[in-house]
């Protein structure tokens, strides 16, 4: 019934945020429109797809009312190396929200966020 799921992250920047994800390695595999600022652009990376969409336009051609500030969705990464991937997007920039810790004796975690302040948690196996 229902297949490819996917979610959307609301922006009131989405140029800003598909270049902040494009730099993690996401890949664009929709834009629209095509040419000029985008109102909807959608990423993949490994079969992991992430939307962003513009307030304005969600609002205006589709009745809602998101909310555009807040922690309202985080995206989880897996990484090989938390410290280094944490290093490497704070030194460029990323608001850290908290630096890399051990949970649950397995897992090795920090979070950042990304331009319109979702957490981003980065995520590493211990075991």
């Amino acid at each position: 019934m229902f297949h490819e799921p996917q979610v959307i992250l609301f922006s009131e920047d989405v140029e800003k945020s598909a270049a902040f994800y494009g730099g993690l390695g996401f890949a664009e595999t929709f834009r629209v429109p095509e040419t000029g600022a985008p109102i909807h652009v959608d990423l993949v990376l490994d079969g992991y797809k992430i939307g962003v969409a513009s307030v304005e336009s969600t609002r205006d051609d589709h009745g809602l009312d998101p909310v555009s500030v807040g922690q309202r969705a985080a995206v989880i990464l897996w990484t090989d190396n938390v410290d280094a991937a944490y290093g490497t997007m704070t030194e460029a920039g990323c608001p850290a929200l908290a630096a890399p810790h051990v949970w649950l004796d397995r897992l090795r975690i920090a979070w950042l966020a990304d331009p319109d302040g979702h957490p981003i948690q980065i995520v590493q196996s211990l075991v």
